[in-house]
C-alpha cells in the first residue's frame, strides 16, 4: 500500500542538501552517534536487526550465517582504503549484479560518490558501529542509518566484499541499500538503472543496441564526460540462460559497468574501444582487445598505461566497440541533468515534480486496455509555453518513475509493469473536457507500456504545447507510488487536474411552511410527532428509527440499514440549535437533499445491489458538488470501502454529510478569518473528517 503523504499540487525539485532522517527514532546520524559515544556502547539498529528477517524473507539461510562488525573481522578495519574505486566491488552470494554494476559507475564521479557516501564517518576516532549513507527516492533524499553488523560465514563476508579484505565501504553501502528495501533478498535481480536512479537522483535513458543510432559511440563519449553512470547487459532467451558463459566469456543475463571509452591507434588506424567491467571481479571477456589478446602488442607501453591496460583476471576488460554492439543488447544511461546526449547544447532546466499514488478502488485504474478504469487514473495538466525566438526546437523532457516497491516484494508486488499516455488538447477546450473523454480520446501522442517497475525511469519529449499526462500501472488495481518529473527550459505551468477545486455550497433550503407541505411531508409529521414527542425534536437513536421506517418503503433503492453513526452525524450538518436534536424543519430540510442523494447513489448503483463501485465515487461526488484530490479520495475509499471495492448506501450517506459538514465549516471559518485559514479545502476536509 502506498504510504507517503504528499502535500497536494507540484513541489519544487529537490536540491541535494539535507537528506530526510528516515530512522525511527527521529534522530539522525550525528545524534545517535554521540548518543552511543556517551554511553560507551556501539549502534545496533533495531529497525534493521542483525537476524534471519533482515536477510530474506522467503526461504531460511543454507549456511549458518554470523553477524560481525569489520573488527571481528579483521584486525585493522578501514572503510576507504586508498580511495573508493571500482576495483573494490566484488559480488557475493546474492543475486545483486545490477547493483554492483552501477556501485562501480557510481565511483567513476567523485561527487555523486561523495553524495552517497558522506564522509563523516571511519573506524578511527569517533567510530560508534553506525554508518549512514544516502540515496534519492520518492524525489527527496533520505539518510540510511545502519550499523556494521555484516553476515559472514567462517568469518567471510557472504555478500559484496572489497578486493581487500581491510575495506568495508562497499558492503555497508550495500547493507543500507538492503535496509531501504526491506531486506537483502530484495535485492535479487534487477536494472542497474534502478540503483544509478537511486544514486544520483538523475534521468534514466536506455537504448537497445539493435535500435542504436549511428553516433552511439560519440553519445556515450559524451555521457562518460558528463559523468553519467553507465551499464549494459545482454538478454537471455530463457530463464535457462540465466548466466549462462557465451563462447566470448561474457555472461548472460549479467550486469555490466561501463567505465571508459576511448580510441588507439592500431596499424594506421584509429580503433574505436570501450571499457567493461562484470562486477564479480573475474570472467572477462577474451575476445579481440581482451587482456591478452594479441592486439595489444601493436600499442606501446605508453599508449596502454594510459589506457590503464592490465592483464589481470579482476572483471575489467577493453572490447573494440564494434564487439561491444554486437555482443550486448541494451545500454542504460543515468544522466545527472535532463539533457539529452544527442545535442551539444547544455540547458538550463525548471523542474516540476508531482507525487502521487495508485491506490486500488480510486486511482488505480490501469491503462488504456481497460477503458470503464482508465479515466479513473491520476490526471495532470501541462502548459509548455513555445520559445520566444519563435524556433520550435525548444523541448519538455518528461521523467517518469514507479517509486520502488522492492520492499513490498515479499508481499507478491514484484510484477508491476508500467504503462502511461500523454494526450496533446486543443488549449480552448482545457476547461472542458471530462475523464471520460481521455479514455477514448484519439489526440494522444504516446502511449506506453513499459518493463517490471525496477527498470526505472521512462523520458520523452514533448514539444511546446498543452497536453494531459496519465501514468498508469498496466494492470487496473496495482498499487504503488509515482514520481513525475517535467524538465522545461522555460518555467511551464503544470497542475494536477483532481486537486484542489474550491467547493461553493448553496446555502440550505429554508423548510416549507407547515401550510404547504406536501403529502409526504405530512406523513414525515405524523410520524415525527409519533416518535418526537411535544418538542417535536428526535435525538440521534429516534432519527435512525425515523428514516429507516421511511426508507424501507422505498422500493427503488436496496439497503440493510442505516447505522446510528451516520444519524449522528446528520443532527451535527442540521442542527442550527445546537441543543444535539433535529427538529421537524431541520429534518424536512434534510430529506430534500437525502432525496437528492438517493438518486445520485441509484444513479451508480449499475446492477441494482444496493452498491456502488468506489472508482465511481470521484464522480458521484462531483456530482453532489465535490471534487476532492486524488490523496482526499484515497484516503475516503480506504475509509469505507468493503474488500469488494464496493460502498453501500449507509457509507455513502455518511460520506456526504460529512463532507459537506467539514465544507460548510471551512466556508464559515475563511469567510470569518481570511489571513487565519491558510488551508485549501481539501487540506481541511482531511483535518476535519479524520481520514
Amino acid at each position: 500500500m502506498p504510504y507517503l503523504y504528499r502535500a497536494p499540487g507540484p513541489q519544487a525539485h529537490p536540491v541535494p542538501k539535507d537528506a530526510r532522517t528516515t530512522h525511527s527514532s527521529g534522530q539522525n546520524f550525528e545524534q545517535l552517534r554521540q548518543e552511543c559515544l556517551q554511553r560507551g556502547t556501539l549502534f545496533e539498529d533495531a529497525d534493521f536487526p542483525a537476524s534471519n528477517s533482515s536477510l530474506f524473507y522467503s526461504e531460511r539461510p543454507q549456511v549458518p550465517f554470523v553477524w560481525k562488525r569489520p573488527g571481528e573481522i579483521v584486525k585493522n578495519p578501514e572503510f576507504i582504503l586508498g580511495g573508493a574505486t571500482r576495483t573494490d566491488i566484488c559480488q557475493g552470494e546474492l543475486g545483486d549484479c545490477w547493483l554492483l554494476a552501477a556501485i562501480a559507475s557510481l565511483t567513476l564521479n567523485q561527487k555523486a560518490l561523495a553524495r552517497v557516501i558522506p564522509q563523516d564517518q571511519s573506524f578511527g576516532p569517533g567510530y560508534a558501529g553506525i554508518f549512514h549513507f544516502q540515496f534519492w527516492q520518492h524525489s527527496e533524499w533520505l539518510d540510511v542509518v545502519i550499523d556494521d553488523r555484516l553476515p559472514t560465514f567462517r568469518d567471510r563476508l557472504v555478500f559484496l566484499h572489497s578486493a581487500d579484505h581491510n575495506e568495508f565501504w562497499s558492503a555497508l553501502l550495500e547493507k543500507a541499500y538492503a535496509k531501504l528495501n526491506g531486506s537483502y533478498e530484495a535485492l535479487k535481480g534487477g536494472s542497474a538503472i534502478e540503483a544509478m536512479e537511486d544514486f544520483t537522483g538523475g534521468v534514466a535513458e536506455t537504448f537497445q543496441m539493435k535500435e542504436a543510432p549511428e553516433n552511439f559511440y560519440e553519445i556515450l563519449e559524451k555521457a562518460l564526460k558528463r559523468g553519467s553512470l553507465l551499464g549494459c547487459f545482454i538478454d537471455t532467451g530463457s530463464a535457462a540462460e540465466s548466466e549462462a558463459r557465451t563462447p566470448f566469456g561474457l555472461i548472460k543475463g549479467h550486469a555490466y559497468s561501463v567505465t571508459g571509452i576511448d580510441q588507439v591507434n592500431f596499424r594506421g588506424q584509429r580503433i574505436e574501444l570501450i571499457r567493461v567491467r562484470n562486477p564479480w571481479g573475474q570472467v572477462e571477456w577474451n575476445g579481440s582487445w581482451s587482456d591478452s589478446s594479441p592486439e595489444w602488442r601493436s600499442v606501446g607501453p605508453a599508449e596502454q598505461k594510459r589506457l590503464c591496460h592490465t592483464a589481470l583476471d579482476d572483471g575489467e576488460f577493453w572490447m573494440a566497440f564494434k564487439d561491444f554492439k554486437a555482443h550486448f543488447d541494451k545500454v542504460e544511461i543515468c544522466n545527472l541533468t535532463p539533457d539529452a546526449l544527442e545535442e551539444d547544447a547544455v540547458h538550463k532546466w525548471e523542474v516540476t515534480v508531482h507525487q502521487g499514488s495508485w491506490v486500488r478502488g480510486s486511482t488505480a485504474g490501469g491503462c488504456r486496455n481497460f477503458l470503464e478504469l482508465f479515466g479513473k487514473t491520476p490526471l495532470f495538466y501541462h502548459l509548455g509555453y513555445f520559445p520566444s525566438n519563435g524556433k520550435h526546437d525548444s523541448c519538455h523532457r518528461v521523467g517518469f518513475r514507479h517509486s520502488s516497491i522492492r520492499a513490498l516484494i515479499p508481499f507478491a508486488c514484484n510484477s508491476l509493469i508500467h504503462a502511461g499516455a500523454v494526450i496533446e488538447i486543443n488549449p480552448t477546450q482545457t476547461a472542458h473536457y471530462q475523464r471520460g473523454y481521455f479514455a477514448f480520446s484519439l489526440g494522444i501522442i504516446r502511449s506506453s507500456v513499459g518493463g517490471l517497475i525496477e527498470q526505472g525511469e521512462e523520458r520523452f519529449k514533448l514539444p511546446p504545447g498543452e497536453y494531459i499526462l496519465i501514468p498508469s500501472t498496466f494492470e487496473p488495481h496495482q498499487e504503488a507510488d509515482f514520481c513525475l518529473r517535467i524538465f522545461s527550459e522555460k518555467k511551464a505551468i503544470t497542475r494536477d487536474m483532481d486537486g484542489n477545486v474550491d467547493i461553493d455550497l448553496p446555502e440550505p433550503p429554508k423548510p416549507t411552511p407547515p401550510d404547504q407541505e406536501t403529502e409526504e411531508e405530512l406523513r414525515f409529521r405524523a410520524l415525527f410527532e409519533q416518535v418526537a414527542g411535544e418538542d417535536m425534536e428526535v435525538t440521534a437513536e429516534e432519527l435512525e428509527y425515523v428514516l429507516n421506517a421511511v426508507l424501507r418503503k422505498k422500493k427503488d433503492i436496496k439497503f440493510k440499514k442505516l447505522s446510528l453513526i451516520s444519524c449522528k452525524n446528520i443532527i451535527s450538518l442540521m442542527d442550527t440549535s445546537g441543543n444535539g436534536k433535529l427538529e421537524f424543519d431541520e429534518f424536512k430540510v434534510f430529506w430534500d437533499k437525502l432525496k437528492q442523494w438517493i438518486n445520485l447513489f441509484l444513479r451508480f448503483d449499475a446492477d441494482k445491489s444496493g452498491t456502488m463501485s468506489t472508482y465511481e465515487l470521484r464522480t458521484a461526488l462531483k456530482a453532489a458538488g465535490f471534487q476532492l484530490s486524488s490523496h482526499l479520495l484515497q484516503l475516503i475509499v480506504l475509509r469505507y470501502a468493503d474488500e469488494e471495492l464496493q460502498m453501500d448506501f449507509d457509507d455513502f450517506l455518511n460520506c456526504l454529510v460529512r463532507l459537506e459538514n467539514a465544507s460548510r465549516v471551512f466556508q464559515a471559518l475563511s469567510t470569518k478569518n481570511k489571513e487565519f485559514i491558510h488551508l485549501t479545502i481539501n487540506e481541511f476536509i482531511h483535518l476535519t473528517m479524520n481520514i
